[in-house]
């Protein structure tokens, strides 16, 4: 018995795992707690195992390195997680979300389903802001289902809208999640987001897809906005008009800046246009020249800032000029900037978003800290060996790996977050990819659309309890029409992820279907019959000798036409040296030997 407890380590300490979480122990304090006990265990057991057992005392010595090393305390990647979440917490305070929600529902308002699709396109705007779920959900949450219930907007559907377009932060760059996966899987961050960035945007078409079936199945589920409410008015003919001089004037700056500015002029081309066409936009709306619609100038006003802060984050990480770290250091103080221009930037205000960074960073990194003590004992048992052969064994190769990997993410995900699955199982999976020669930006890409599953089903749905915490739980009255509105019951905002839980499972389906979504992270491919290599000259050795068709004085094969006389130093361009005439041979006196 001792000997089959010895030579299964292993899988009972992984069992054991799970068993300590479902029980409902803090995540951090499992691993570090499970880590330790089978490490007094295993070094008792290793007599008994076989060598299948690797751990000794002095192995402990091994933990403060990992934890002060470049896995934890000193990890540069991880800097940009706070970045990011204060960056994210800022705008929030800012209204920011409150603006681009109402704007974008009065562009999109005359059409059914309008509310539904600004909904999803300003999710997909805090997505890439932001990054942070909670406050994307709880923003709309807060802002746009009372105003969808008000006109009579289906309650399932408005809350799985609302829901699921929070969770795009998840996989939309700069997400925390893709950080902590290019952390664990050793892969570059940059890469990573130019990975999931195609991904994220096809999920986001997708959910706007279902919008538009369900606006021609069920109409009366999403009205459109009736005309009293569109407080903007008409315009969009304006707006249209407006973007088409922004065009203009970008191609005209890009004519003017290619020559000195070569492949950078395209962008500062763009960067003119956007900058003329807002400029006028601002002058138009404080000198009341009325020369641009209401809508056109609350569009412009409000979507440019928030379209250059992901410019200033993103672009410049795609273009290589800045890292994750110095991206969302600058998107930080973008943040502030937007925030004193609102004239909502106060010590209570950065107060908030330093004490919630704080402890979010603080709960990823004790996560961090247990998962290195854990990983110490569970490589110490060969843990990592037998779950490849796990992995690796699964009927189907490549495919099967990945059906069965997002089948037991997908699982995992009803009872872990996020953090919890990248720290935990990602470390697992990932030499088992590698082993069977899948990319692990795309692999990366794929368990991240995966996780954004791990907010949207029960029980431990985190996108559905943000929503139910702002959501209302008794009737109460509109404040515009007077009228008495029911609640969202919990059983409403579960079925109403419902549907979107599947989207995601059909975008897991694409995106393995379709790896080039995710490959284009590598660039255009090379060509290897189009690559021309050429040597440099080099005087005095390429000078083919004469060859008379005489033979060699050696008797040997004769040389190779152009083959240097190797007998002598190289001769780069100067006369050659003359050799010294050999002395005559003394004839008188027999021949040595010596």
């Amino acid at each position: 018995m001792i000997e089959f407890i010895a030579q299964n380590m292993a899988p009972i300490m992984f069992a054991s795992l799970i068993i300590f979480l479902l029980i409902g122990y803090p995540v951090a304090f499992s691993l570090a707690a499970n880590g330790l006990l089978f490490f007094f265990i295993g070094v008792l057991l290793s007599p008994y195992s076989g060598g299948s057992i690797n751990l000794a005392w002095p192995l402990l010595h091994a933990l403060p390195d990992n934890f002060y090393g470049t896995r934890v305390m000193s990890n540069d990647t991880l800097l940009a997680i706070p970045f990011f979440t204060f960056m994210g917490i800022v705008l929030e305070r800012s209204g920011m979300a409150e603006d681009l929600l109402d704007t974008v529902g009065q562009l999109f308002g005359p059409i059914r389903g309008g509310l539904a699709y600004a909904v999803i396109f300003v999710g997909a705007l805090l997505a890439a802001t932001t990054g942070v779920v909670a406050a994307s959900v709880i923003a709309m949450g807060l802002i746009s289902l009372p105003i969808m219930l008000r006109y009579g907007y289906d309650r399932r559907l408005a809350s799985g809208v609302i829901a699921a377009s929070g969770t795009l932060a998840q996989i939309i760059p700069p997400s925390l999640v893709l950080i902590v996966l290019a952390d664990q899987l050793g892969r570059s961050v940059g890469d990573m987001y130019a990975g999931a960035l195609i991904p994220g945007l096809v999920l986001t078409g997708i959910y706007m897809l279902y919008i538009l079936i369900m606006s021609i199945i069920r109409p009366h589920s999403m009205p459109a906005l009736p005309i009293e409410a569109r407080t903007l008015g008409h315009g969009v003919i304006s707006l249209i008009v407006a973007l088409l001089v922004a065009v203009a004037v970008s191609y005209g700056a890009y004519r003017y800046l290619v020559p000195a500015h070569g492949d950078n002029a395209d962008i500062l081309g763009a960067t003119v246009g956007v900058i003329a066409i807002y400029v006028v936009a601002v002058a138009d709306q404080q000198l009341g020249i009325n020369m641009m619609s209401k809508l056109a100038q609350q569009v412009v006003i409000v979507l440019i800032p928030p379209l250059a802060l992901i410019f200033l984050v993103l672009g410049t990480i795609f273009l290589g000029i800045a890292t994750p770290t110095e991206g969302g250091a600058m998107g930080s103080v973008g943040a502030l900037i937007m925030a004193a221009a609102k004239g909502r930037l106060s010590f209570d205000v950065i107060k908030q978003a330093l004490a919630s960074t704080t402890r979010l960073s603080s709960f990823v990194l004790f996560i961090l800290i247990g998962a290195r003590v854990f990983s110490l004992t569970f490589y110490g048992v060969n843990g990592h060996i037998w779950v490849e052969h796990l992995l690796t064994s699964l009927p189907g190769g490549e495919t099967g790996f990945l059906i069965g990997v997002n089948i037991l993410v997908f699982v995992l995900a009803f009872f872990l977050d996020f953090f919890e699955l990248a720290f935990i199982i990602v470390p697992l999976l990932a030499p088992a990819a590698d082993k069977l020669g899948i990319d692990l930006i795309w692999f990366g890409v794929l368990l991240g659309v995966n996780m954004q599953t791990s907010f949207m089903h029960p029980p431990f749905g985190f996108a559905l309890f943000y929503l139910r915490s702002v959501a209302a739980r008794v009737p109460y009255l509109d404040r515009i029409t007077g009228k008495q509105v029911a609640p969202v019951t919990t059983g409403q905002i579960y079925w109403g992820a419902v549907p979107f839980v599947g989207i995601q499972v059909i975008m897991i389906g694409l995106t393995i279907a379709f790896p080039q979504m995710v490959m284009r992270y590598k660039g255009a491919a090379v060509e290897p019959s189009t690559i021309d290599l050429k040597l440099p000259e080099m005087p005095g050795l390429g000078t083919p000798p004469a060859d008379n068709g005489a033979a060699p004085a050696n008797g040997g094969a004769p040389a190779a036409p152009g083959t240097p006389d190797l007998s002598q130093p190289p001769n780069f361009g100067n006369a050659p040296p003359a050799k010294p005439a050999a002395p005559a041979p003394d004839l008188s006196k027999p021949p040595s030997f010596n």
